[in-house]
């Protein structure tokens, strides 16, 4: 990438973002977000999804470099370097990310839409298990699934929220989806899919008043719904970009070895 790329500064409200960010707009000029070409986050997995997902809803999208003062950090850069923050973003590379669409019917009969970068789940709302149909591709796979919940996780989210629930790593470049069930109690021997990332998955909650259900996508809730459809949203291509060496689709493989 060029080293005349215009940056925009986002910090987490954290105390060490805070800190970073000042000692970098000592050093470095930065524009505002809707003038600059690369956004450069600062704190942790969180935030860059926050980040993300702000300039998925103001419809300005540029690549994303982050500078990890957060906890994990897989979607984040390493904070210290030799090198100024405008000659690491030039040697950045870059890498897609495909985000999911969740279209969501409520207890209204409204429909809303969110993106989900990680995951979209659906999770039960009270003691009572969620009593779910599962169908892709418009065919239904699971006429009745109790749970506590389920969820599709792209190759970026795998290592999330996917894998606490015991689902499988996913390589980025796989084009799969992972279908993990959390706590499921029947079917007791279904322990999930990996599915095709161009196929459609549908839920459609049963005895909704009775057992209520709300969905997930990434930071974004809504409750009491009827049904949920997941399917890959290409039109909202995401960049990450990484230091060299150090690219999500590398820290995301080798987790597979981590025990």
């Amino acid at each position: 990438m060029s080293q005349r790329q215009r940056l925009a500064l986002m910090p987490s409200d954290t105390p060490r973002a805070e800190e970073a960010a000042q000692f970098l707009q000592e050093q470095h000029q930065f524009v505002p977000l809707e003038e600059a070409d690369v956004a450069v986050v600062l704190g942790g997995d969180g935030h860059m999804l926050h980040c993300l997902h702000h300039m998925l809803d103001h419809g300005r999208v540029i690549p994303a470099y982050g500078l990890n003062y957060g906890t994990v950090g897989f979607m984040m850069n390493r904070p210290k370097s030799s090198r100024p923050l405008a000659e690491r973003v030039a040697r950045a590379r870059p890498l897609d990310v495909t985000p999911l669409e969740m279209i969501a019917t409520t207890g209204s009969g409204k429909q809303e839409s969110f993106c989900a970068i990680n995951e979209v789940s659906l999770l039960r709302e009270t003691r009572q298990t969620a009593k779910l149909e599962v169908s892709v591709n418009g065919k239904v796979r699971l006429p009745e699934l109790f749970c506590d919940g389920i969820l599709v996780s792209t190759p970026a989210g795998s290592t999330a929220y996917n894998l606490s629930a015991n689902g499988p790593i996913l390589p980025m470049g796989s084009n799969m989806l992972a279908l993990t069930p959390i706590s499921p109690f029947r079917p007791r021997r279904w322990r999930g899919a990996i599915i095709p990332d161009h196929y459609e998955i549908d839920f459609r909650v049963l005895e909704p008043e009775k057992r209520p259900v709300a969905t997930v996508a990434d930071q974004k809730e809504l409750r009491d719904i009827l049904a949920v459809k997941v399917k890959v949203a290409r039109q909202d291509r995401l960049t990450l970009l990484f230091d060299p060496g150090k690219t999500l689709e590398e820290r995301i493989f080798a987790e597979q070895f981590h025990f």
